[in-house]
């Protein structure tokens, strides 16, 4: 197939995309079975992570980070994808949880926390979802109260991603439950503290072998310094600045599923044979990836036009929201399509092609469902 290069690719980028195969290639795609069993990685990925420098790439070197740019969160994502790999939960540690602290901490909590989630001592993780609230994050019933230098945190929290190995979570909750989207704060436990306790590491359909799981916060008493922002009351403001970035790598995510899909079923379909001919050879097969490879093309053209307008920072909450949607819901169908032609062995989970067809499935619903998006898109219309 004909690759097109990205238009903020670069050289250092390119360097980049090297360490990071290797990487990939070594340490994530040989394990998978294994951590699929496990429901999560070995701890220990974490810290070879940090050790080479593939932790918070886009955070400030002063921080103990990589000094680069969200390009280089999207090469990372990529070459995870082409390896096979979706149960490091890398993406929402380096691109997600370093960013609340980054953009909304003081400088004593980046001096304090940002180092310890480059290096790996910490697994970031956030939480937003509770067992009655998905979406609609104003109706969040986790309560934190405070008691002269501390604030007492109450409440459960579901699906969350890295929650099996958090050290470090960024709990969304109500500091005055009377004022709606008002009344939400973000706060940092360390989940060493007293009162805190995991649920379950759930069962899900696809992403076999992330720790997505349940939280629970009995009392959990946290200083008045683990507040993120100036003043009680920003949490939704902050929440809805930089969800569009997660709405972004969801975009990345689902791009390089495709891409990887389709490289995995010409591959494929050139090696297996059906009635005396190889099963590319059919016009069927042909005209189905050739589908596949324009719906590909296209939503790449509009993920690095997204990309672009994100380094620039003039990526807007409509046009991320497009992506999103579009891109998951494309996904889903190049790699159904991708499965069909694999026949037999597409419903095979040893199969790269299977994994990825379930892992998909949830990227139409997690960082906003598509129909969420649709809303936002429809209010600029």
């Amino acid at each position: 197939m004909t690759a097109t290069r990205s238009p903020w690719m670069n050289t250092d980028l390119d360097d980049f995309r090297d360490m990071a195969r290797t990487f990939c290639e070594k340490e994530l795609a040989p394990h998978q079975d294994r951590w699929m069993g496990q429901k999560q990685v070995d701890r220990d990925l974490w810290n070879k992570a940090g050790e080479v420098g593939l932790l918070c790439l886009s955070i400030p070197e002063e921080y103990g980070g990589g000094g680069g740019n969200f390009a280089h969160e999207a090469v990372l994502i990529e070459e995870q994808a082409a390896s096979g790999d979706s149960c490091w939960g890398v993406a929402l540690h380096n691109a997600i949880v370093a960013h609340y602290v980054l953009a909304y901490g003081t400088e004593e909590q980046k001096t304090s926390w940002l180092p310890r989630l480059a290096s790996g001592e910490w697994v970031g993780a956030i939480a937003m979802t509770e067992p009655g609230t998905g979406s609609d994050l104003q109706n969040v019933q986790t309560k934190a109260v405070r008691e002269g230098d501390h604030y007492v945190i109450n409440g459960a929290k579901t699906f969350i991603t890295n929650g099996g190995q958090t050290d470090f979570v960024i709990v969304v909750a109500k500091t005055d439950p009377t004022a709606g989207a008002g009344g939400i704060s973000l706060f940092a436990v360390e989940t060493a503290r007293d009162g805190f306790r995991r649920g379950r590491i759930l069962d899900k359909v696809g992403l076999k072998g992330q720790d997505t799981a349940e939280l629970f916060f009995d009392d959990v008493r946290v200083p008045v310094g683990n507040l993120i922002g100036e003043a009680e009351g920003q949490g939704f403001v902050q929440l809805m600045q930089q969800l569009p970035q997660e709405r972004l790598l969801i975009g990345i995510t689902s791009v390089a599923a495709m891409e990887m899909a389709l490289r995995e079923t010409v591959r494929y379909t050139k090696d297996r044979s059906a009635f005396g001919r190889e099963v590319f050879s059919f016009q069927n097969t042909r005209f189905t990836l050739a589908e596949a490879a324009t719906e590909a093309r296209v939503c790449r053209v509009f993920l690095d036009d997204c990309i672009t307008k994100h380094l620039a920072g003039e990526l807007d909450i409509p046009t991320v929201a497009m992506l999103k949607w579009w891109t998951s819901e494309r996904a889903m169908r190049v790699i159904d399509e991708c499965v069909q032609l694999h026949g037999g062995y597409g419903y095979m989970s040893e199969y790269k092609i299977a994994r990825a067809w379930t892992d998909q499935r949830v990227q139409k619903i997690y960082g906003g469902t598509n129909e969420i998006m649709k809303e936002i898109i429809s209010r600029t219309l």
